[in-house]
Order: structure tokens, then sequence, then C-alpha cells
């Protein structure tokens, strides 16, 4: 949700010319929409009501000129009259006990535990954009545009999504609705955040008190940060690629382009003398996505402009666009699968989803909401399905240009060979066993470059072959004292292989097609594990 709103920022400061003051009391008084009902909750208990009739966003609903200029998006829904559950922290999963506060400048969530140790997130369905600006620009009509954006969101899509990914065979949490009461005190001293508003509540995975059998033998989950700092710090460590990929491929098919490292968590496997990472997707805000139907988010969804705010319709009209905010998770986990791997991804998806999954995923919505999006929900749905392979093959290849090929801070030998004008093959040894880690063939037509790290440690490079044509090879050394052999030759193209690396301790055996980017600087070898 952030980056969502942080790029609304830029949009919203160009349109100054509408300038005005922040709306005070922008977001409605209540959710509740029976005024009289919504007065006997302010003394009713959570024993005393079973469920209440809310909007969750009635304020997002205009008309007119508004909804030309600013877009229709999905405010229909936001203002539409929804049956929920009231929340008890005394009965609800058993009893829950607060744990901690969480969300940032938007969400207002807490994690709740039961008495297992199983964790959950209550996350509010509306949001504030408003507080991730600063003092001066919060105060203006930049924090009604970020507030009025917020209806780009489907509310509800996060319910559908359970019964698909079961079916595709993903990890995935079971989200419900709830709404807490005004007069609801069980939060202490948060309970002036939580009262009177709407809420999702689903399983947190977080760490091996919430192993399920959904997750099958793993022994633990991690973070993506700390996912990372293993499979780069160690040499036995790997990620499920092809586990990842389908994900992600499910990502594309339900629109969802705010996948970046820390909408992940990951589950953790025994996989013989390894660990074998495999990804669980969570935080599903921007799923079904639409910005694109008023002028102004039209002119700012284009490519030139903020391009990943890619609107969910029957169609992929820009898959690189919901690709965007991944791009460094991808880079780093979805290095080893081919075309062939991505076609049969697609059509194994494209299986399991049938007609009478989608259609019963799509129940899921409130009936109301159903009544206003179900049937042409279904038919985007459909249609997407049925152009995965298409899509997957557009993804495949928007990854395939420029690689990572990245070793461990442990020691390892990277043998790269070009085989043919159009193949070039690229295998990791780990030294400690002699074990063959990753090998994958590249292709000239679908890749310009390929980068490979060594990190720390004493690593080994050996690029070798004769052909006319080639795949650039770019060799960045890392910490240890390295020792790089370049005996290729590329005779219609001289000087396909770039070694970065530092000079001292560094053992170069130099070629027609070496070019020397060696240096003092230890920076030349940087590498960002972690992101932002």
């Amino acid at each position: 949700m952030k980056s969502y709103h942080l790029h609304v920022v830029s949009l919203a400061c160009i349109l100054l010319f509408s300038s005005g003051c922040a709306r005070r009391n922008y977001f409605a008084k209540t959710p509740v929409v029976d005024q009289a009902r919504y007065q006997q909750l302010k003394t009713a208990s959570p024993a005393d009501v079973d469920s209440v009739t809310v909007m969750a966003g009635k304020h997002y609903k205009r008309t007119g000129f508004h909804n030309l200029f600013w877009g229709k998006h999905y405010r229909e829904v936001w203002a539409t009259p929804v049956k929920v559950s009231v929340f008890d922290m005394k009965k609800a999963k058993g009893g829950l006990s607060i744990e901690k506060l969480g969300g940032g400048m938007q969400t207002t969530s807490l994690t709740l535990i039961d008495d297992k140790g199983f964790t959950y997130a209550l996350r509010s369905l509306d949001k504030d954009p408003a507080g991730i600006l600063p003092k001066f620009w919060g105060k203006t009509f930049v924090a009604n545009v970020l507030r009025d954006q917020t209806s780009a969101i489907n509310p509800y899509a996060a319910f559908v999504l359970p019964p698909m990914a079961e079916a595709a065979g993903i990890p995935h949490s079971k989200p419900e609705l709830v709404y807490v009461l005004p007069s609801d005190t069980t939060f202490r001293e948060h309970s002036d955040r939580f009262q009177d508003r709407v809420f999702m509540i689903e399983e947190k995975y977080n760490d091996d008190r919430t192993l399920t059998p959904m997750l099958g033998n793993a022994v633990d989950i991690a973070s993506s940060k700390k996912m990372l700092k293993k499979r780069f710090g160690e040499d036995d460590h790997f990620i499920d690629q092809r586990e990842f990929a389908r994900a992600r491929l499910f990502d594309l098919f339900i629109n969802d382009w705010d996948r970046h490292e820390g909408q992940w968590e990951w589950a953790v496997y025994d996989d013989g003398d390894n660990k074998r990472y495999r990804a669980i997707p969570k935080d599903r805000d921007n799923a079904m996505f639409k910005f694109d139907d008023g002028i102004i988010p039209w002119l700012f969804s284009r490519k030139w402009a903020i391009r990943k705010f890619e609107t969910f319709g029957p169609e992929y009209r820009d898959v690189y666009a919901l690709m965007m905010n991944a791009s460094f998770i991808d880079q780093r986990a979805l290095t080893e699968l081919t075309a062939e791997d991505y076609q049969q991804l697609a059509t194994e998806l494209q299986a399991s989803l049938t007609d009478g999954v989608i259609e019963r995923a799509v129940r899921q919505f409130p009936p109301k909401v159903y009544d206003r999006l179900g049937e042409q929900t279904i038919r985007n749905l459909k249609s997407r399905r049925d152009l995965l392979p298409q899509a997957a093959q557009e993804f495949y290849l928007h990854l395939a240009k420029t690689p990572l090929v990245i070793g461990t801070d442990q020691e390892e030998r990277f043998e790269v060979e070009r085989l043919n004008d159009e193949e070039t093959a690229v295998k990791v040894i780990r030294l400690s066993d002699d074990k063959q880690v990753y090998h994958r063939v590249f292709k000239r037509s679908e890749t310009k470059q390929i980068t490979l790290h060594g990190l720390a440690e004493d690593d080994e490079f050996e690029v070798k072959g004769d052909v006319n044509k080639g795949i650039r090879v770019v060799i960045v050394g890392g910490r240890g004292e390295d020792e790089i052999k370049d005996k290729s030759n590329v005779k219609g193209s001289r000087r396909k292989t770039i070694v970065y690396d530092t000079k001292r301790g560094t053992e170069i055996e130099f070629g027609p097609e070496t070019v020397d980017k060696t240096t003092s600087d230890v920076r030349v070898h940087a590498f960002d594990r972690e992101g932002h």
C-alpha cells in the first residue's frame, strides 16, 4: 500500500492547481449504516450483538465530474451495505490476546495470539495514507487526493482468493471480515484506535508456532529478510523456485501488482542436508486493482508515468507493470527456470483454476458486492486464466533479459561455456563437496547479459567456448581472493566478458574477450541482499 500512495503523492503535487486544505472530517463518522442502531451499539457488548451492517468506506462515493476526472474505481463497492460479524476478543479463534501493535502510517493493525501461540493479524479494511506525507503536505489538497484514491482498491478482493489459491496449491490465509463495537474496551490502551471500525482478521504465518497442515512437513517460517540472509550467507539453503514462480503467475492472474519482498513469508523445509524455502504470499490489498477509469489516473498510469498501477480486466495489457514492484525478489528467487518451466506452470494453473473454482471463489464476495461485481469478475478471471500461457511467456522474457546468477558467502566455482552462437550454459559448483547446485542454458535470443556474483570467500570463475556470436557475461567477484579465467572467444563481436573485482588478491587470466574493470575500490562488488 505504501508504494501506491507514495506515487500518488507525485500525482497530487502536480495537481495543486486544484489546491485547498485537507478536509478535516474526511472519513465517515461511523461505518454503521443505521444511525439508530449505532447509538445502541455504543453501550452493547460483543455477547449481545452477533452482526452489524456497515459500509466500509461510504466517504469514497462520488458522482459526476469527480468520477470523470479522478475515476469511478470501486467507490460504489466501498459504499455497499455489508453484513459483518462483531469481533469478540474473548471468543474469536478460541480466545485471543494482544501480542503487539503493528501497522504503518496507513493501516491500523494488531498481532493477536491464541493460547497455543498461533498468531493472527487484525488489519483495518480502510486506510488513511495522509500519514505518509510531510507535515505541510498533510494539511493540503494532497491529503484529500491520497485518501480519495484508496477507492482504487477492491476492499473485498482478499476474501475471493483462498479457494483459488487452494486449488492452485499455493499457501494462503483465510481472511474474515469483522466489526469492532464502539463500546469494546478489550483493546485496552489501544481501544480508541480500534473501536467502531471494520477489520480483516487472518492467520499470520511468521514463525514455527504457525505451522499448519497446509504447509506439509515445514519446520519453520522465515521472513524474506531472514531467508535471503540464509540463502546468500550459506551454501546449503535454497529457494523452491518452481513454487515461487507458480505463486508469481497467480499474482498475474489476480492482477496483484504490489508483490515486493515484504509481501512474502517463507516456509522452511529439511531437504536432506539442505534447507529449502517455499513462498507464502500475504497482504493482498492490491489484488483486482482498478485505477485508469478517470482522466487523471489514466494519464498517470501510462508507461511514461506510474506504470505499475495496472487495472484489472479480462486481458493482461502490461505484464511488466505487474512485475515492477517485485523486481528485487524476482531477480534473486527466479534465476533457474526456463521458458518451458513457465509454460508447464501456466498449464497446471489453468487446469486447477476450473470454471467451478472461479465461480465458487467469487461467491465469497458479500452478497450485495457480488451483485455489483460478481459476474464481471468471473468473466475477467476466466479470460485471464485462458490467457495465462501468453502472460507467462511475457513474464519469463522480462526475467530472462538480464539474469543474475548468485553464489553465497561460501566458496563456489562458476563455469560458463559458450555452446554455440545461440546458447550459453552456466553451472555453479559448491566447492565444499563438489556438488552442482545450479545449471541453466541461456539463449542469445532471450538474454542480453548474464551477471555472476561470487559474494564472499575465494571463488573460481571460468568462461570458455569459441563462437561467432554470444551473450555478454559480467563477473562480479566479491569479497574473497578470486581466480578468474576467460578462455572464450566470440569472433563476430569482441569483448563479451567483463570482470569487476578488487585488484588485490584476484588472479585473472585475460583472454581476447576480457574487459578489465578491476579496481582498488571495494564497492565494485557490492551486492544488495535485503532490498527495502
